[in-house]
């Protein structure tokens, strides 16, 4: 980007990321944008289910919904998206969100400077592409979304992930966990058997409910349970095959307050999934269990985290399921073996 152009911008679009893990690591690069941009007006343009992520976050000045769902339906709906983005004057948008229709949305919105990865058919919309090289998807997420702002460029910072909690949401957390009998020096263990994109990411349910059981009778933990809306049945499942207690909130939160809930725990257990994120992000001790999908691409990015996994000749397939017609490489992961990891935190 030339200096001329940089002064020039007084109001600056972000598109985030669609999922709550890739919007996580995005946070290296926002944090990037608003150091090389300090005194500018910076929006966000996000769906709905990833703006918790950013409801505190301090580079961002304007929270714009993105909704898919309803006014922003279809066609028509992103026609009306690019008029309501008309309204903000924006001179500049960078493009964390690699689809064509993230680049579409931009230019029927008049925005000047258009700056993204050269992906997807959309190198004509962008008036900065970045060219995405095979070099650049080999490496972690969080230095993948900076390499837009690298390859126009713009200076970066460190890859720290960072997230931001309120304290309304800190408060409702301990308020549930009061209910639930925990008090404030109980030791908690985060437990995520859910995880997106097929069922090869997720370890099997009856072993993470044998690890609960061992992690109760052998360190007097009390446990929670984590899940997205479409998980009740799931916490339902894994409670229902364990031997002790847990406290299921599958389903039962939303997005700030699992967050608040996840900085409580004293440990988090997971499958690679967005919360995941989220607990790396938070500093909280972390164990990921990985599978079908590369810890070297989307693995926890913090000193705090640990991966469980077994390595065999078709892992990371990056499969949502497993062509062999069973988990083979999340099968091979014995709850010993996790437990095993525990004992470093616990």
């Amino acid at each position: 980007m030339k200096l001329s152009e940089k002064r020039n911008i007084r109001r600056l679009l972000i598109r985030s990321t669609n999922w709550i893990g890739d919007a996580v690591m995005t946070t290296p690069a926002l944090r990037a944008i608003r150091m090389n941009f300090p005194g500018v007006h910076i929006g966000l343009l996000a769906k709905p289910w990833v703006m918790p992520l950013f409801d505190h976050c301090p580079h961002i000045d304007a929270r714009i919904p993105y909704d898919a769902a309803g006014r922003h339906r279809g066609w028509m709906g992103k026609l009306r998206l690019a008029k309501d983005l008309r309204r903000y004057q924006f001179d500049a948008a960078i493009l964390l969100q690699n689809a064509f229709e993230a680049a579409l949305i931009t230019w029927l919105a008049g925005i000047p400077l258009r700056i993204g990865f050269d992906s997807d058919g959309r190198r004509l919309l962008l008036t900065h592409p970045v060219r995405r090289t095979p070099a650049v998807r080999k490496v972690h997420q969080t230095h993948y979304y900076m390499e837009i702002l690298t390859g126009t460029g713009l200076w970066t910072d460190s890859a720290n992930l960072e997230l931001f909690t309120g304290r309304e949401d800190a408060v409702l957390a301990e308020s549930l966990l009061r209910k639930h009998g925990v008090r404030p020096g109980d030791r908690l263990v985060g437990l995520n058997a859910s995880a997106a994109y097929g069922p090869a990411k997720q370890w099997p349910t009856d072993r993470f409910a044998r690890l609960a059981d061992k992690l109760q009778d052998a360190y007097g933990v009390k446990l929670v349970l984590f899940g997205g809306p479409g998980d009740k049945d799931l916490g339902r499942v894994l409670t229902s095959r364990m031997e002790g207690t847990a406290i299921d909130f599958c389903g039962q939160t939303r997005l700030g307050e699992a967050i608040a809930l996840i900085q409580r725990c004293d440990l988090f257990i997971t499958n690679d999934s967005g919360l995941m994120h989220v607990a790396a992000a938070l500093n909280v001790p972390l164990i990921a269990i990985f599978g079908s999908t590369d810890p070297v691409a989307t693995g926890p990015a913090s000193t705090n985290g640990r991966v469980v996994r077994v390595p065999i000749d078709c892992s990371p397939c990056l499969k949502p399921e497993c062509p062999l017609g069973h988990l083979n490489c999340m099968n091979l992961i014995t709850v010993d073996m996790v437990f095993e990891a525990t004992r470093e935190f616990l």
